[in-house]
């Protein structure tokens, strides 16, 4: 009997030495447990699902062209209810918005897209647009946009950290403040045909030639190179809904530096959501949170499988640079290229309660078929916790209908006018 039993002992260690390899694999994906308490590890589609997966499953539900934030989904393998972050007031007004500009006849857009973001969470709240020539895309997560000028918050934001810039740096630029010549960024300090600005009105009237001498010769491409990276730019952004954020790329021509620091270039481009990814940078002390949609996943009984929660993708700039960014982009909202479009701000019982703030970008495409206009904004309450980031950007054709400032006013009034909160509801 002590042979018999020893013969047993061995056989079975040795079993326990073959399948040892497969529990580990599953160590870092379930609870630790003691030998009598582990049970049979579940089929991976079972009790979880990868991002991967609901990637899979959100590609096939164009989330950005309905008002739900709950949506019922059925798979070979099992059933999921996904609950997303879409605030469903503002999905709707946002839709309601489109509705009205897919039936103009003079004045539609040929492209349109508005993102809104929690900055501190990456939660995107609301997502909506159209392509007229690809309608079966999602232009919110399309990356060919030119950047415009958008991207001078990037160049002002490593001026501030690198050169040691404020709101009231004085700088000069010679001929007009839209255009961009080779003369205009010659490293000379003033003359006596020179105009004396504010780094922070330059900032807010968007003026090419300060930020075109400030990327070639202050900057220069290592230092752009440092802070597009920093940002962003480049890279596949692996969230619930991998996007592409963005284009920038230098090359050997010095005068290049000067069209890439002020954004006068079609080489760069950023997806919408990315340019409400940079605004956030700036309202949240510097970090860019991993845009989410998702909130959590159940399955049928009702058992959370999938989770999100909040995670920083890139610290871009020091809080205090972001600070910087926060007042110089306000004067946008004031003095700057969008004060037409927020004229009656101080006196508007919803605007007027409101920290706000901004950058707006305009250029053709290359064929000059279409005019790009950006707003890439965000506002705060003065008196309270509520704050979004947002980009919006309109493809205007033939004729230029309602700018894209405009609608970043119109968002914001709808977002901090008192209402309830639906996110939870189906």
């Amino acid at each position: 009997m002590g042979i018999v039993t020893l013969i047993f002992l061995f056989a079975g260690i040795f079993f326990l030495n073959i399948e040892a390899p497969e529990k580990d694999k599953i160590v870092d994906s379930i609870p630790e447990e003691t030998p009598e308490e582990a049970a049979p590890p579940p089929p991976p589609e079972i009790g979880k699902i990868s991002k991967e997966k609901l990637f899979s499953i959100l590609s096939k539900t164009d989330v950005s062209k309905t008002d739900k934030n709950i949506f019922l989904v059925d798979t070979p393998e099992a059933n999921f209810k996904i609950f997303t972050s879409i605030d469903v007031p503002l999905q709707e007004y946002l839709l309601s918005l489109i509705s009205q500009v897919k039936q103009l006849t003079r004045g539609k857009p040929q492209r349109i897209a508005f993102v809104v973001m929690e900055p501190e969470t990456g939660k995107i709240i609301a997502m909506t647009g159209y392509d007229l020539s690809k309608p079966d895309t999602n232009p919110c997560l399309e990356s060919d946009f030119p950047a415009a000028s958008v991207f001078k918050i990037v160049t002002a934001s490593a001026a501030v950290e690198t050169l040691g810039y404020d709101p009231e740096t004085q700088l000069y630029f010679n001929g007009n403040k839209y255009t961009l010549y080779k003369r205009q960024v010659q490293d000379t300090k003033n003359n006596k045909h020179a105009y004396q600005i504010s780094f922070s009105s330059a900032f807010a009237e968007s003026v090419n030639p300060v930020f075109g001498k400030i990327g070639k010769n202050y900057l220069g491409k290592e230092k752009l190179e440092s802070y597009a990276n920093a940002f962003g730019f480049n890279q596949l952004i692996h969230s619930e809904l991998p996007f592409v954020s963005g284009n920038f790329e230098t090359n050997s021509n010095d005068f290049h530096l000067a069209e890439l620091g002020s954004g006068y270039n079609y080489d760069t481009t950023i997806s919408p959501v990315f340019g409400a990814m940079l605004i956030s940078a700036v309202v949240n002390k510097g970090r860019i949170m991993m845009p989410t949609l998702v909130e959590h996943v159940t399955d049928t009984e009702g058992d959370v499988i999938y989770k999100t929660e909040p995670a920083t993708y890139k610290s871009a700039i020091t809080p205090k640079t972001a600070e910087t960014m926060m007042q110089i982009m306000q004067k946008t909202i004031t003095t700057g290229t969008a004060r037409k479009s927020f004229r009656n701000a101080s006196k508007d019982p919803v605007l007027s309660k409101l920290i706000m703030g901004g950058k707006t970008g305009s250029l053709n495409n290359r064929e000059h078929t279409i005019r790009y206009d950006w707003f890439t904004g965000f506002g705060k309450e003065k008196n309270g916790g509520k704050k979004i980031a947002m980009a919006i950007v309109v493809g205007h054709g033939e004729y230029i209908g309602t700018k894209s400032s405009a609608y970043g006013n119109m968002i914001l009034k709808q977002y901090f006018k008192k209402q309830p909160d639906t996110r939870a509801q189906l």
